[in-house]
This record gives structure tokens, C-alpha cells and sequence, in this order.
């Protein structure tokens, strides 16, 4: 009997063990965008860019990161110098966006589960190549189809897109930068 009820014991602690470890893995929510909300990159007031914007929430940080750009979100991804203890990345889920000037306070995605648009005709608030975030992969697609582009997940995004000369700026040039 002893040994019956110290069996269970070790179950329901292993339970609750578990049931903790889901929760810590669990991401902590997004914040709504803020007039306060600065881009990382840039300096500037995120929402005086138009298109998609992004956040990422750190461990080693009580307040997220701004981008004014969901490519620069990206970006901070993939650069070595920037944090690692990312515990989130969120990005504007275009297909809940109000309009492309006005991409929502709320409507965040998971930049995780998201599917992007790249080598689309639209740009991003500095002129530079987007990658343009949606929830649903029918958003994406439907986008694509009037904007031109092709759908890809997160880790389909090509880090030259990113980081390189992934487009042509809004006079057409080539941009050689990601990072305003």
C-alpha cells in the first residue's frame, strides 16, 4: 500500500512538472502598439511608418522591442549581434489590418506560425522590401495574387531578403540596407 500511494505521489508530481514546463513554454502575449512604441532601428515613432510592424519581447527586457517594419524584426532575428533570449517575436497580421497605412494596435501573429509575402510590389514604411506577415495562409495567398510575391513560413524567409539587397526601394533602386 505504501509503495502503491508513493507510485502516485511521484505521478502527480511528474503531472504538475509538466504542466509547469507548458506553461513557462507558453509565449508571453503581445503588446498593443502605443504611440510610445520607438523603432529599434530607426529611432522614430512606429506608427508613422505604414506596413506591417513587429515586437519581440526578450527575458532580459520588461518592455519589447519596436520595429517599424516586420522585415526589421526579422532582421533583428538574424543579426549575431542583437539578444538571443528571445521569448516571442510577434508581427501585424495583415490579413486583420485595417488598412496597409494603418496596421492594427492588436492584431498580432506569432512571426513562428505566420506566412509572409516577399517580392511583393508593396513596400514597407522606408521604402525598402517587406515581407509582409498574415495569420492565415488564404490572406497570404490572396495577397500574393494582387500584389504579386510568393507565400513562405519563417523559416522559408531568405536571410539576402532580409538582410541583403532584397528589393528595390520606392525610386526603384536596389537597397543595400535592411536596418532604418
Amino acid at each position: 500500500m505504501k509503495r502503491l500511494l508513493a507510485v502516485g505521489l511521484v505521478l502527480a508530481m511528474a503531472t504538475v512538472a509538466g504542466c509547469r514546463q507548458e506553461e513557462a513554454a507558453a509565449p508571453p502575449p503581445p503588446h498593443a502598439l502605443t504611440r510610445e512604441a520607438l523603432g529599434a532601428y530607426c529611432g522614430m515613432n512606429v506608427l508613422e511608418h505604414p506596413g506591417p510592424k513587429g515586437q519581440i519581447i526578450l527575458d532580459s527586457r520588461l518592455h519589447p522591442v519596436w520595429f517599424s517594419s516586420a522585415r526589421d524584426a526579422l532582421a533583428f532575428t538574424m543579426l549575431p549581434e542583437e539578444p538571443k533570449d528571445i521569448l516571442a517575436i510577434y508581427v501585424s497580421d495583415m490579413g486583420k489590418a485595417p488598412s496597409w497605412e494603418a496596421p492594427g494596435e492588436r492584431n498580432w501573429v506569432e512571426a513562428r506560425k505566420a506566412f509572409f509575402v516577399i517580392d511583393s510590389t508593396r513596400r514597407g514604411g522606408m521604402g525598402a522590401a517587406e515581407v509582409v506577415p498574415f495569420g492565415e495562409r488564404a490572406a497570404a495567398d490572396a495577397f500574393a495574387a494582387d500584389n504579386g510575391g510568393r507565400v513562405v513560413t519563417f523559416a522559408e524567409v531568405p536571410e539576402d531578403y532580409v538582410l541583403g539587397s532584397g528589393g528595390a526601394d520606392a525610386t526603384g533602386a536596389l537597397t543595400n540596407h535592411v536596418l532604418h
